[in-house]
């Protein structure tokens, strides 16, 4: 790999970084069944960082068998799995495991749901861009196709 180096322009005024501080969110955690309603399974916590209109930085954690009901987000979702491992299906697909490290990109506009394994709890960090839509629950019989 070559690398091109270039002439800096010093007097140019580019953006600068902003530094993120490591404390603790004064949000509190969201019980997804209880107060969103769009989860089943089992018990699903989020831990949010942010909350816009534009963005939402979450951790979400699943019990075994929990799972998000169907959804989609306006400008996609970025997720990275940092516990356990479960599965995330794109409607009209088959479900695909995820494990520790994965990071997994829906696009914009694909319907998809995503949650823990039978065995395994699984935690992932969530990056979801602009509003999101919330549609039915996944079936037992839907979860169950991926074995």
């Amino acid at each position: 790999m070559s690398v091109v180096t270039k002439t800096r322009n010093t007097k140019e005024v580019p953006p600068k970084s902003t530094v993120v501080s490591i404390e603790r969110s004064p949000l509190k955690s969201i019980n997804g069944p209880k107060q969103m309603g769009v989860f089943a399974g089992g018990q699903v916590w989020l831990n949010p960082a942010l909350m816009s209109d534009s963005i939402v930085i979450s951790t979400v954690n699943f019990e075994p068998c929990a799972r998000t009901n169907w959804h989609k987000h306006e400008g996609g979702q970025i997720l990275k799995v940092t516990a356990g491992s479960g599965w995330v299906c794109d409607q009209g697909g088959k479900p695909m495991r995820i494990v520790v490290g994965d990071i997994i990109w829906s696009p914009p506009g694909c319907i998809h749901w995503h949650g823990a394994d039978e065995g395994t709890f699984m935690s992932h960090e969530a990056i979801s861009f602009g509003g999101h839509d919330w549609y039915d629950p996944v079936t037992d019989a839907e979860y169950a196709a991926k074995d």
